[in-house]
C-alpha cells in the first residue's frame, strides 16, 4: 500500500511539473528570442569581442542564478499565501503579518497596489514582445517577409483572444508537452554550438561579469536594463505556484529550465564569438540552416503559451482585486466545471488586446518594445523584494538583521537593474508605466470611493440592534416567505429594508441579513463557509465567508445552510439589495479630489450586476435604489 502510495505521488508531482513547465516558465522560456540580442547591441556602443561576449554572457548566467534561483526559487516561494503566490496574494499575506504596526499597513498597500498595477503593463508587453520576436525571424530566410511581420503577429495575437472565451482547458493539456520540445530545442541549439566553440564555458565565472558591467563606463550600466530581459518571467514562478506547488516549480527549473536556459545563452555568445555578424538575429542563426522555419512555427507556438500564462494571470489578478476590494464588480465567466482557476473576463481580455495591438503598431519590432519591457518587470520584482521582508520580519518573526541582509541584497541588485531600465522611458519605458499609472489610480480611487461610501451609509444608517427592537414593541405585519437583505455591514440596517417597511409597510416572516466576507487568505472551505445566528424573532444574521480565490456564490451558500437545518425554499424567497447612485459633491469635503469622485461614481455606474457576481436568480432579486453623495 505504501508503495503504491509513493508512486502515485511521484506520478502527481511528474504530472504537476510537466504542467508547471507551459504555465509557470512560458515567459522566461521565450527571453532567449530576443535577450542576447539586445544585450550586445550595437547601439550599446561596446564592442563584440571574446572579452565583453564572455562577459555579456557571465552577467545572464549569474542574473539567472541571483535572481531567479537564489531569490524566488529559494526564498520567495517560501513566502506563499497559504500556497497562493503573485502580488495580491503577497499584499494581503504582508499586511496580516505587518497588522500590529499599522503605521506601515498604509504603505504596504500602496506599494503592493503599484506592483499589481505594473503587472498590467508586463501582461500587455508580454504577448508583443513574444510574438513579434518569434515572428521576425521569418525576416532571416528572405526580407520579402518584413512587410508582414507585423501583419502576421496581429493575426496570431487576435487568434490568440478570440479563443480566450472558450476556455484553455484543452489547449492547455497541450502546453507541458510543448514546452518540453521548446527546452529540449533550446538545450540542443545551445550544446551544438558551445561544442564547436567551447571557450563560452568561461562565463561562469563572475569575474568575467564584473568586468563587463564595470570595464565600459556608462555603457555598462545601460546595457543592463537589456541583460534584465533574460530574468522577464521569474514574477511568474511566484504568481502561479498555487496552480502546482512549489516542489513541482523547483523540480521544473533545476531539472530542464535553467539548464536550456544557459545552454542556448552559451550557444548565441559561442555563435556571436565565431561569427559576430550574426548579432542580426543570434537566436535563430544559432540554428541549423534548415531547421530556420520548424524553429519559427515552435518559437511562435512558444510565445503563443507565454502570452497565455500572462493573459491567464491578468484574469487572476483581476480577479483576486475585485475580491479584495480594489476594483470593481466584472462579468467573470468559469470556464471549467472542474479547475477553479479557469476564468474568463471578457471586459480584461478585450481592453488587453486593443493595448497589446496598440503596442505592436506602435513600436514595430521587438527591439523597440525591448526598450518599454525592464521597467515593469524590474518594477514588479521590486515590490515583491519589499513586501517580502514583512512576511519574513513579521509573520516568521526571523531576527531583523538577517531580514536586512536576505532581502537588503535582493533590494539592491533590483534598484540596479530597475535604474538601468528606467534610463529607457523615454525610447518606450513611458509606456508600461502610464499604463501602471492608470491602474494604480482606479484601483486606489475604487477602495478610497468604497471607504467613503460606506461611512456616508454609516452616517445615515439605523443601527440594526435599534430597529428590530422598535419592530417587536410595534410589529408589521408579517407576510409569508424569506426575505435575504444582502448588506456589508452587519450591524446596519439595510438601506433595502428601510424602503420597503416605508413603501410596503410589511416585513418577511422570515428575514435574514447576508453579509458576504471576503478573507485575506485564498481559500475558506465549505465546512467554515456559513454561520447563522438568530438576532430576533424571525430575523437571523447569516455570513458568508470566501477567500480572495474563492468564487462568490450566494445560491451554493445556502445550500449549505440546509446542512445546518436552515431551509431555503427558492420560490418563496426573496433578495434585496440596494443599487447606490454615486453623486459627487465638492461641497462636502473629507472625501477625495472632486475629479476622483466623479472617476468613481462613472465606474460604479457600470460596475458589473450584483446578481451575477454573487449568483443570485436574477427572478428572486429586488433592487431599490439609494441616493449617496461623496
Amino acid at each position: 500500500m505504501e508503495r503504491n502510495d509513493h508512486t502515485a505521488h511521484k506520478s502527481s508531482t511528474a504530472t504537476l511539473t510537466l504542467l508547471a513547465l507551459g504555465v509557470v516558465y512560458g515567459d522566461i522560456g521565450t527571453s532567449p528570442l530576443y535577450a542576447v540580442k539586445e544585450t550586445f547591441s550595437p547601439d550599446h556602443g561596446i564592442p563584440l569581442s571574446t572579452v565583453t561576449i564572455l562577459g555579456g554572457l557571465s552577467a545572464i548566467f549569474w542574473a539567472l542564478m541571483i535572481v531567479v534561483t537564489l531569490k524566488y526559487v529559494t526564498l520567495v516561494l517560501r513566502a506563499n499565501n497559504r500556497g497562493e503566490g503573485g502580488t495580491m496574494a503577497l499584499l494581503a499575506l504582508a499586511s496580516r503579518s505587518a497588522q500590529g504596526h499599522p503605521k506601515w499597513r498604509r504603505v504596504l498597500l500602496l506599494i503592493g497596489v503599484f506592483g499589481a498595477s505594473l503587472f498590467f503593463g508586463d501582461a500587455v508587453l508580454t504577448p508583443a514582445i513574444s510574438v513579434l520576436s518569434a515572428v521576425e525571424g521569418l525576416e532571416i530566410g528572405t526580407t520579402a517577409f518584413k512587410p508582414y511581420v507585423v501583419p502576421i503577429a496581429i493575426g496570431v495575437l487576435v487568434a490568440l483572444f478570440l479563443i480566450q472565451r472558450h476556455g484553455t482547458a484543452v489547449v492547455g493539456t497541450l502546453f507541458g508537452p510543448i514546452c518540453v520540445i521548446w527546452f529540449a530545442t533550446l538545450a540542443a541549439i545551445g550544446i551544438w554550438n558551445i561544442i564547436k566553440n567551447p571557450i563560452v564555458v568561461q562565463a561562469i565565472n563572475p569575474m568575467h561579469a564584473i568586468g563587463f558591467v564595470t570595464g565600459h563606463g556608462f555603457a555598462s550600466f545601460v546595457v543592463l536594463g537589456a541583460v534584465l530581459l533574460a530574468i522577464t518571467g521569474a514574477e511568474a514562478l511566484y504568481a502561479d505556484m498555487g496552480h502546482f506547488g512549489r516542489r513541482a516549480v523547483r523540480i521544473a527549473w533545476f531539472g530542464l529550465v535553467a539548464p536550456a536556459l544557459v545552454l542556448n545563452y552559451f550557444g548565441q555568445g559561442a555563435l556571436l564569438i565565431a561569427d559576430p555578424a550574426a548579432i542580426e538575429n543570434p537566436f535563430y542563426l544559432a540554428a541549423p540552416g534548415w531547421a530556420l522555419y520548424p524553429m519559427i512555427v515552435l518559437a511562435t507556438v512558444a510565445t503563443v503559451i507565454a502570452s497565455q500564462a500572462t493573459i491567464s494571470g491578468a484574469y487572476s489578478i483581476t480577479h483576486q482585486a475585485i475580491q479584495l476590494g480594489y476594483l470593481p464588480r466584472m462579468n467573470i465567466l468559469h470556464t471549467s466545471a472542474r479547475t477553479f482557476g479557469q476564468i474568463y473576463i471578457p471586459g480584461v481580455n478585450w481592453l488587453l488586446l486593443a493595448v497589446v495591438l496598440a503596442a505592436v503598431v506602435g513600436f514595430g519590432s521587438s527591439s523597440k518594445l525591448a526598450s518599454a519591457y525592464g521597467v515593469a518587470v524590474m518594477g514588479e520584482m521590486m515590490v515583491t523584494t519589499f513586501l517580502t521582508f514583512f512576511v519574513i520580519r513579521y509573520g516568521w518573526g526571523y531576527p531583523l538583521v538577517v531580514c536586512l541582509l536576505a532581502t537588503g541584497f535582493f533590494i539592491v541588485i533590483d534598484a540596479t537593474f530597475l535604474s538601468a531600465a528606467l534610463l529607457k522611458v523615454a525610447e518606450g519605458g513611458w509606456f508600461p508605466l502610464l499604463l501602471a499609472l492608470i491602474m494604480f489610480t482606479v484601483m486606489t480611487t475604487w477602495c478610497r470611493g468604497r471607504q467613503i461610501l460606506f461611512e456616508r451609509l454609516a452616517a445615515s444608517s439605523v443601527p440594526l440592534s435599534g430597529l428590530l427592537g422598535s419592530l417587536a414593541l410595534s410589529p408589521p405585519q408579517r407576510v409569508p416567505g424569506t426575505a435575504v437583505f444582502m448588506t456589508a455591514t452587519p450591524d446596519v440596517t439595510p438601506h433595502a429594508l428601510l424602503h420597503n417597511l416605508n413603501h410596503n409597510k410589511v416585513l418577511h416572516e422570515r428575514v435574514v441579513f447576508l453579509t458576504v466576507d471576503i478573507e485575506d487568505v485564498p481559500w475558506v472551505s465549505s465546512d467554515n463557509r456559513v454561520r447563522i445566528e438568530e438576532i430576533a424573532e424571525g430575523c437571523y444574521r447569516m455570513t458568508v465567508r470566501y477567500g480572495f480565490m474563492n468564487r462568490p456564490d450566494v445560491t451554493a451558500a445556502l445550500e449549505i445552510a440546509k446542512s445546518q437545518g436552515f431551509q431555503f425554499e427558492m420560490l418563496t424567497t426573496s433578495f434585496f439589495m440596494s443599487r447606490e447612485k454615486i453623486v459627487p459633491n465638492a461641497e462636502l469635503g473629507g472625501g477625495m479630489a472632486f475629479w476622483r469622485e466623479r472617476v468613481f461614481a462613472t465606474i460604479a455606474r457600470n460596475a458589473g450586476s450584483k446578481t451575477d457576481y454573487f449568483n443570485i436568480p436574477a427572478n428572486r432579486a429586488i433592487e431599490l435604489g439609494t441616493r449617496i453623495e461623496i
